[in-house]
Formats: structure tokens, sequence, C-alpha cells
């Protein structure tokens, strides 16, 4: 959870934003959840898995882009306002796709925040010509993140423990990392 929070913190999401998150894994779909805390109006969620995809739109993601390459940066610019681009993305995958991606759906002085282990850096100067932040890195699981997320549980604000659907004993643990 303090992972997905973390992108959203490091993408500087605020209330009224359009967030996109890349990545529809429990750290994407924590993602959805950290936007959702922070005051994001609408939140796309990048996601080719049906399960995934539904559980993100309880999480609070608004719209789903199931497409991939070309198509789906058509088809989230074409969810945001004058089809200018999201206030923030969250990248949650990591792959050197993620970030190009990621900056062909950021508005221009958008930041992006980053939190998938990266495989690559970007080889495109993208981010400096249209002016987009790039932060994030391990998540600091700091006292304060801590307090927030904890109290939001405590208050029925989000309910993070929907994205364990299966459960494993301590003999399957090779299994439920596979999972």
């Amino acid at each position: 959870m303090v992972t997905g929070y973390h992108a959203a913190l490091n993408a500087e999401v605020r209330p009224g934003y359009t967030v996109a998150v890349i990545g529809d894994s429990a750290v994407g779909l924590a993602g959805v959840i950290g936007a959702k805390l922070l005051g994001a109006e609408k939140i796309i969620l990048l996601s080719h898995n049906d399960d995934c995809a539904q559980l993100g739109k309880k999480f609070g993601a608004i719209d789903i882009v199931s497409m991939r390459d070309e198509k789906a940066i058509k088809d989230v610019l074409a969810l945001t306002k004058e089809n200018a681009g999201d206030d923030a993305v969250l990248e949650c995958v990591g792959a050197e796709s993620a970030i190009e991606q990621a900056g062909q759906i950021a508005r221009p002085g958008a930041v992006i925040g980053r939190v998938g282990t990266p495989h690559a850096e970007p080889k495109s100067n993208q981010l400096f010509w249209k002016n987009i932040g790039l932060c994030g890195g391990i998540a600091s699981v700091t006292k304060p993140d801590k307090e927030v997320l904890l109290q939001a549980v405590l208050d029925d604000k989000i309910d993070p423990g929907k994205v364990f659907t299966k459960s494993f004993d301590l003999e399957h643990i090779h299994d439920a990392y596979e999972e």
C-alpha cells in the first residue's frame, strides 16, 4: 500500500487532478487508492486484466484503458481535458516502455511518480521537452505515511486488503510468490 501511495505523493497528486496509473498489480491498484485519497477527481487505470480493472474501479478508477502501445496513448489522451494529458502519472511497472508511455500521456508540466523497479532508463528526451518531472524510487515507509494510511483504513476510507484474492500457508510461499 505504501508503495502505491508513494507514487501518488511523488507525482504531486492534488484535489481535482486527472491521474493515470500505469500498471494494475497490487502496487498499481494501491496507486489508485493513493491518488483517490489525495483527492484526484478522475483516475484512469491502464489495465490488461479484467479482474484487476474491476478492482481498480472499486478503488476509485473512473476509466479503464485496456489497449496497448499507441492505441492506449490515444485512448488516455482522449479522456483528458482538451486531450492535453494527465495532471499526474503513476508509473508502477518499471519497464522502459512504461516510462516512455508515461511521458506521452502526461501533460506539459506534469509529474510522473515512479515506483516500478526500472529495467532501463528512457532513451528519449521527451520528458525534458515537455517539462515533465520524474520523481520516485524505493518507497520509504515513513512514520507519517504509515499513520495517514493506517488512519484511512481505520476510518473505512480505504480497504487495500481487497488486492489479496488468495491465501497461502508458509509451506507454499513459492507458489504465492509466483501467483
